[in-house]
């Protein structure tokens, strides 16, 4: 602690303890010492944006000569990070901080409630708005129970107001064996609650913006993950200590019981990393469901993201300035994975047999550049492996190099992998416990997914001659199929289904065509071709004799769609509630076209 010159008596145990020497009893503050006091106010209250941390440094910085005992109040709504309520000066008190040099400690702990009686020092100073002086022993004690021990003869109460809002109150007690106030006493304690109450307001405004950043992230963040059978999935969002940021995750289910794994992150903190994120994270949902590859997706969040930039810039915004994304799709039924990146860290890997790895993924270019095609890898993924996706927080550090934090990962993956609970919850839990501060620096995003693997039994195929006298066959074999998998009473559905989609690939694409069936959730039933052609729902005039067929596939399914394959065809699909999904019956919803 700087010395700064105040002369005080050592006889009371409560000075002894402070280490400071005798010296006379009556001296006042020096202009030297006070300076000096204002300048270490200056530099140690408001390190942080923490209100309690901000209150217990104006506390402490007063301590031990200037003051033996020092306490901060404050009203309940400032820890908050709310306005002051209307009609009400300053409201209930509640204890922020409180610091003493004696030995026995603090009487009121921090949170518990405050009040002061009409006519203390404090009640005066908060009613007049300017610091109050009290000198007599038996009134200045009474201001707080216990304080009678204490021995303090003297309290300066200064209320702390920024902005034309008053926060709460600080109260500087001196002891009777140290002496009086002196002239100059008070306005240095007006100067140093001036000082912190700046600090105190800047950090309740802190709070209010990361409070209502953090709400706005979370409800732009998946509030529950679907329950797919394609995969098992846990995750963890951690916001930043000093800002909430814009890292985010999703899982998204496709056709054909595939699903799609995403983790991006917007470079910045606060509610325009969230609202970017919120409208990046839309715009993949939206993508997704047209069943674009992973690379075709990046591109059009690509030029998505540089249209958002430029508009900004237009309207004098701040644009963004840097964002990242992992899109995965993962098929239950080949146990492929195929995946993009536009700057974001590779996925871990974590195979059945214990080993843990890293893929190649191309290494795109940040979204917004503009341009810049992507490319995709596909591998074959066991099942019962995990896909780990994360944000750089997680192994990103100013005081280690980023293999470093990759090294690490994989490390806590491989110690948690090898424990008795190996769900995808227990991997989450264990990697955050071994890698991540309390309080991270960074906000991390975390998605841990298991795979599974649609067995063989639950998927028929046919190929499909180009003659429509087949279709009758397959309709038939269609309903025997439906029967061995106790799905009697989807026949009906099922087969007119089959033979509209059959017939339009005989009329109008190319081969090959191939039917497939496939048991999920619910009945999925899908007929791939050659040709790159979409088909477009139309409503059928009543002189058509034609035009119908998807007009009538889309009343029978829940969903339907359309998705392209890699070979340049594409696959119509249309999936059905069975009793062992939803509950609904396969006609009783509206259809909703999914692309």
């Amino acid at each position: 602690m700087v010395s700064h010159g105040y002369g005080h008596a050592g006889a009371h145990p409560c000075l002894s303890a402070a280490g400071t020497g005798g010296g006379a009893a009556g001296a006042g503050v020096a202009a030297r010492p006070r300076l000096a006091l204002l300048w270490e106010a200056g530099v140690r209250i408001g390190t942080t944006l923490d209100v309690g941390q901000t209150a217990g440094e104006l506390a402490e910085v007063a301590l031990p000569e200037f003051a033996q005992y020092a306490a901060v109040d404050l009203a309940d709504w400032v820890p908050e990070g709310v306005g002051a309520p209307r009609g009400e000066l300053t409201g209930p008190l509640r204890r922020a901080a409180t610091r003493t040099i004696c030995a026995r400690g603090a009487l009121l702990p921090v949170g518990e409630p405050v009040g002061y009686a009409l006519g203390s020092a404090q009640a005066r100073a908060l009613a007049s708005g300017r610091a109050a002086l009290d000198e007599e022993p038996t009134s200045v004690v009474r201001a707080e129970p216990g304080l009678e021990e204490y021995r303090m003869g003297a309290v300066i109460a200064v209320p702390l107001s920024a902005r034309g809002t008053v926060l709460g109150v600080a109260s500087f007690y001196r002891s009777v064996d140290a002496g009086p106030f002196r002239g100059g006493d008070m306005t240095l304690a007006e100067e140093l609650a001036h000082r912190a109450a700046v600090c105190l307001d800047n950090a309740r405004r802190y709070t209010r913006e990361h409070a209502l950043a953090l709400t706005l992230q979370r409800s732009l963040l998946p509030r529950a993950l679907p329950e797919l059978p394609a995969v098992d999935v846990a995750h963890r969002y951690l916001p930043a200590q000093e800002g909430v940021g814009g890292d985010w995750f999703d899982v998204i289910p496709l056709s054909g019981a595939r699903v799609a794994l995403v983790v991006g992150d917007v470079v910045g903190h606060g509610i325009h990393a969230a609202a970017t994120m919120g409208r990046l994270r839309t715009a993949v949902r939206n993508f997704s469901a047209l069943d674009l590859p992973p690379e075709e997706l990046l591109g059009h969040l690509d030029a998505l993201v540089d249209a958002m930039d430029q508009e900004e810039g237009e309207l004098g915004g701040i644009g963004i300035i840097g964002a990242t994304c992992l899109y995965v799709i993962y098929d239950p039924v080949t146990h492929h994975c195929t995946l993009a990146s536009a700057g974001h860290p590779s996925p871990v890997l974590l195979l059945p047999d214990g080993s843990v790895g890293f893929p190649e993924v191309p290494s795109g270019p940040p979204l917004g550049l503009g341009n810049t095609p992507f490319e995709a890898v596909e591998f074959a993924l066991p099942e019962a492996s995990e896909i780990v996706l994360y944000t750089d927080g997680l192994i990103e550090d100013r005081g280690q190099d980023i293999d470093v934090g990759l090294a690490r990962l994989a490390e806590a993956l491989a110690t948690a992998r090898t424990g008795r609970d190996r769900t995808p919850e227990a991997l989450c839990t264990a990697v955050v416990s071994a890698l991540l501060p309390e309080r991270p620096r960074d906000d991390v995003a975390l998605l841990i997914a298991r795979t599974r693997g649609v067995s063989g039994e639950m998927v028929a195929r046919w190929p499909v001659p180009l003659d429509p006298a087949a279709v009758a066959g397959l309709r038939a074999q269609v309903g025997a199929r439906l029967v061995a998998w106790g799905l009697g009473e989807l026949a009906g559905t099922v087969e007119l289904m089959v033979s509209e989609l059959v017939t339009n690939a005989i009329r109008h694409a190319t081969g090959p065509v191939e039917l497939r069936l496939l048991r999920d959730r619910g009945l999925i039933c899908e007929v791939a071709d050659g040709s790159s052609v979409s088909p477009r729902m139309r409503r059928a005039r009543s002189e058509d004799e034609a035009g119908r067929g998807l007009f009538l596939v889309a009343q029978l399914a829940e969903r339907w769609g359309t998705r392209f394959t890699s070979g340049g065809g594409k696959v119509i699909w249309a999936e059905l509630k069975t009793r062992a999904g939803l509950g609904r019956s396969a006609g009783a919803a509206r259809p909703r076209a999914a692309g």
